[in-house]
């Protein structure tokens, strides 16, 4: 009789640990290399310049990673899962080498935007992968496996960055990206089978409406750059005005960026979705750490790394603690997480500017922690309510838009971190003076968003859970 439930000894052992080892390793390789470039970017900063642009390696990345996410069904059902995974290592693999190379912040952001495309196709054909490579019973256990390689990264990533940037050679760690990029092949070349089927073919993804969601955050990006004010409120504005525009265009489309019913005010899904943007947007603020610690505190390139990390680390507390809990005590930390995320922000506005090194550096441990942990504490329960909050019929749009909408809210907070620490005085007057500036703005600024979303909660709370 056949197993209901495949163990880890059968996922892990054979041509299933390798087949395992593949797909985990297309999920490492995209998140080691966001935590290995956020740690190197001081360096690369100082040596090719681009100060005023330094938010937009992320933004640019995240950018490029919605639209790699969103063709990830059209190119599995057409090329099937082996050539698909190799396109996308090959595309990642590419702009990792235009990176390495760079001899000025245009290149270099040319670069990140091939790897951002790359990496949002490994993302997502990783996970997309599973049901195509193991048996059902395995099913679940992949997909832990896989989740987990973001833990190996906030580990990883901050070490290969660091060892780099402190032997003065930053470049390296975008060729290190390479071998691991040629292991990976060789793993897909020899493990998945090039006659396996990528599925039924899946209709169309709305390009249009996420090629004006792109439109909206490159909007803000560009806005960053004027030292005027009304130049970036008018970018903000137009920002705005374009969601709103895309808002009522997917209310009534065929194909739906979002469910029914998610722009109803006061609905489930509207503050679900809501609270999850929100949420994301204030743990952008980690792009800026390395910097403020290494430009304001002195701190090594591998200090600053695993500071960085903190947020990750405490995300992933917060979800241990929350995850599963019956709903009476599920709503309350739905409640109570967004403040915890946004008084850990509010910490590090005044401790980051504060002094430079020493006991400042260890007291900021704690607010670092708290700014994850605040977010883990609900995120795992809203995102099972997203489930069951969609009409019948719509929860793979309602699980897909998860995904696209947290990688807009990345790139959008990434683009508004870029224009707060720029308008604050970042790049001018610059140096340390600009850097204190720019932090106190940075995450006072940003503590507003966790605040709304303790605001917008209620109808998450109302939300049925699983």
């Amino acid at each position: 009789m056949t197993s209901r439930s495949g163990g880890w000894g059968e996922l892990l052992s054979g041509r299933n640990g390798l087949r395992s080892l593949a797909l985990a390793g297309g999920v490492a390789l995209h998140a080691i290399n966001v935590y290995m470039v956020t740690t190197i970017l001081p360096s690369a900063v100082r040596d090719i310049g681009g100060l005023a642009y330094y938010a937009w390696n992320m933004t640019l990345f995240v950018a490029a990673s919605i639209f790699g996410s969103a063709i990830t069904p059209r190119l599995l059902s057409v090329t099937g899962p082996r050539r698909a995974l190799l396109w996308a290592i090959a595309i990642f693999a590419l702009g990792s080498a235009a990176c390495a190379v760079a001899p000025t912040m245009p290149w270099m952001l040319a670069g990140r935007s091939v790897q951002g495309l790359g990496g949002g196709l490994l993302l997502g054909l990783s996970y997309s992968c599973v049901r195509l490579l193991f048996e059902e019973r395995l099913w679940s256990r992949a997909m832990v496996l896989v989740s987990s390689m973001w833990g190996v990264a906030t580990l990883a990533g901050p070490a290969i960055g660091g060892v780099f940037a402190q032997a003065g050679y930053w470049r390296g760690a975008f060729w290190s990206m390479l071998p691991l990029s040629a292991g990976l092949a060789w793993l897909v070349m020899t493990q998945v089978s090039a006659t396996q089927q990528g599925g039924t073919r899946t209709a169309a993804a709305p390009f249009g409406k996420i090629a004006l969601l792109v439109i909206t955050v490159l909007l803000v990006s560009v806005g960053s750059l004027s030292p005027s004010w009304q130049w970036n409120l008018a970018a903000i504005v137009a920002g705005v005005g374009l969601t709103v525009i895309i808002a009522r265009a997917d209310r009534h489309a065929t194909r739906r960026l979002l469910p029914e019913g998610s722009y109803e005010p006061g609905s489930a899904l509207a503050s679900l979705y809501a609270c999850i943007a929100l949420l994301s947007i204030g743990v952008c603020t980690e792009i800026y750490i390395p910097y403020f610690l290494q430009t304001i505190h002195e701190q090594t390139p591998l200090i600053a790394g695993y500071w960085m990390v903190l947020m990750s680390a405490g995300w992933t507390l917060g979800s241990f603690l929350s995850s599963g809990r019956r709903k009476p005590l599920a709503d309350r930390l739905i409640a109570i997480g967004p403040w915890v995320s946004a008084g850990g922000l509010v910490a590090l506005g005044f401790l980051m500017p504060a002094g430079s090194g020493g006991g400042i550096v260890w007291a900021m441990v704690l607010p670092l922690v708290l700014v994850g942990v605040g977010i883990g504490l609900c995120w795992p329960n809203m995102l099972t309510r997203v489930f069951k909050a969609a009409p019948q019929g719509q929860e793979n749009i309602a699980s897909a838009a998860i995904t696209t909408l947290q990688l807009y809210a990345i790139a959008v907070g990434s683009s508004m971190a870029g224009l707060v620490a720029n308008l604050a005085g970042l790049a001018d007057p610059g140096g340390v003076e600009g850097a204190r500036q720019a932090a106190y703005a940075l995450f006072l600024v940003f503590a507003l968003a966790p605040a709304a979303a303790g605001l917008m909660s209620g109808g998450a709370r109302r939300a049925s859970a699983a």
